[in-house]
């Protein structure tokens, strides 16, 4: 399921990878309760300056107490655009695949379950855009924090943004 999600997400880039309103990144995340690592992939689609919609996946593969992942659809929302950073309030909705759930004290756990958070993050506004994210998961009550890079697809600029071709340049479609 998780290869053929992904393999979706990369037709689906290519077809729009001169668009300058789609990215894809990945992430690496901790999850402050369980102290686990894990990481994760995601596409960000940019319907216009406020809003995102980013689908991603995220796996836990152990590094910790726990072993899942995560396949679900996040939206963002632009609270503040600077010249140089964007602060945003996140929420994200998924199924969770929790592997080792029988080795947890909590009662009731399941291994199939659905996953809810809040968060905010903060990025620039270049091509190549470092991410912040601090999460809440409203079921499960744990906190993470996501630290990531995303690549904006098509994105260029003049002389009058630094003129030179990679991460560097601000992307003017969403400045």
């Amino acid at each position: 399921m998780k290869k053929v999600i992904f393999s979706l997400l990369v037709v689906f880039a290519i077809q729009v990878v001169n668009a300058q309103n789609f990215g894809l990144g990945a992430s690496a995340m901790y999850n402050f309760q369980t102290e686990s690592f894990g990481f994760g992939a995601r596409a960000n689609f940019f319907p216009n300056r406020t809003l995102s919609f980013v689908p991603q996946f995220t796996y836990y593969p152990g590094i910790g107490e726990i072993s899942e992942y995560i396949i679900g659809l996040g939206v963002e929302y632009k609270i503040r655009r600077g010249n140089t950073l964007t602060y945003y309030l996140l929420g994200h909705g998924g199924y969770n695949r929790w592997m080792d759930y029988d080795e947890s004290a909590m009662k009731g756990a399941e291994p199939t379950n659905w996953n809810a958070e809040a968060g905010i993050g903060v990025t620039t506004n270049k091509c190549l855009r470092p991410f912040l994210e601090y999460r809440y998961n409203i079921k499960f009550q744990e906190t993470h924090l996501r630290l990531g890079l995303l690549y904006i697809f098509g994105c260029s600029g003049g002389p009058q943004t630094g003129g030179r071709k990679g991460g560097g340049k601000v992307c003017p479609a969403y400045n």
